[in-house]
């Protein structure tokens, strides 16, 4: 006798979540960001502000035309707007590779900073009133603008050889090639403080004699020795971190970088015989 024939059991279905939506990639720039410190980014923020006012004066020059050459020109708000900014933006990453106390390199740099804007802000005003902001002692407000700008100097001096001093004390870290790129780059600096500090001497010596004229084109031959030597910090580690993102071999990196060294140190030279030939 056959068995009477089972119903099957229904079948159960198992109800299939539909795929969560991926979130939004958040940009790499984004998050690099919010890993810099405050103080990084307050040099970063106003270095570019500072680069953005140098631009703006070049238009102001376009519009309003005048010499660019000269105790009084537009050229002075312009060169030293975009070489202020730069310099402030670079000091801030660069020295993020030297071995510094982070709360005593937080306090330089914020001093560097407001230093910057310091001299930057006196020149422009100076540009503005139509008058030289260096060596300029015709009024009691422009010499307070004066000689505001020859201590800020001197604090710009201060402040970038302990950064120097630091690069050689301790040996930086970084990609290949970036210790050397750093210290050269901080050697050849101090060529460039130097020179600065010397057009300012002179030019105080000559103006305090009555040669104020004299004073005014006195520092025309170190003008090249100060702004070839003065960006050497910027582009030499900025060479080596693009060097640590091309395939090449650890050899051949490291000659492009002795390579370029060799190069600025040729170019620093030959602005100095010449500074030293025509003074």
């Amino acid at each position: 006798m056959e068995s009477p024939s089972e119903t099957p059991a229904p079948a159960v279905t198992t109800a299939v979540a539909p795929p969560a939506r991926p979130s939004p990639a958040r940009p790499v720039w984004r998050g690099a960001w919010r890993a810099v410190r405050p103080a990084e980014r307050l040099c970063h923020a106003t270095g570019a502000v500072l680069v953005l006012s140098g631009l703006a004066h070049l238009v102001v020059f376009a519009v309003d035309g005048g010499p660019w050459d000269g105790p009084v020109s537009w050229r002075k708000p312009v060169t030293f707007g975009l070489s202020f900014g730069l310099t402030l933006i670079a000091i801030t990453w660069v020295t993020s590779y030297l071995r510094v106390g982070a709360r005593l390199r937080s306090a330089l740099l914020i001093v560097f900073a407001a230093d910057c804007v310091v001299e930057v802000g006196g020149i422009t005003l100076q540009a503005w009133r139509r008058v030289p902001s260096h060596l300029n002692m015709e009024t009691g407000f422009d010499t307070a603008v004066s000689m505001t700008l020859a201590v800020g100097g001197g604090v710009l001096v201060v402040l970038l050889t302990v950064f120097a001093v630091a690069s050689f004390q301790n040996r930086p870290t970084g990609p290949l090639g970036m210790p050397l790129a750093l210290r050269s780059g901080f050697a050849i600096l101090l060529v460039a403080l130097a020179s600065g500090a010397a057009m300012i001497a002179r030019g105080v010596v000559l103006t305090r004699t009555g040669h104020q004229e004299a004073a005014y084109h006195s520092t025309a031959p170190l003008k090249p020795l100060h702004g070839v030597s003065l960006h050497a910090v910027l582009v030499l580690p900025a060479l080596a971190w693009l060097l640590s993102h091309t395939p090449w071999s650890d050899r051949t990196r490291q000659r492009v970088i002795h390579t370029a060294v060799g190069c600025y140190a040729a170019a620093v030279l030959a602005a100095g015989v010449w500074a030293a030939l025509t003074w």
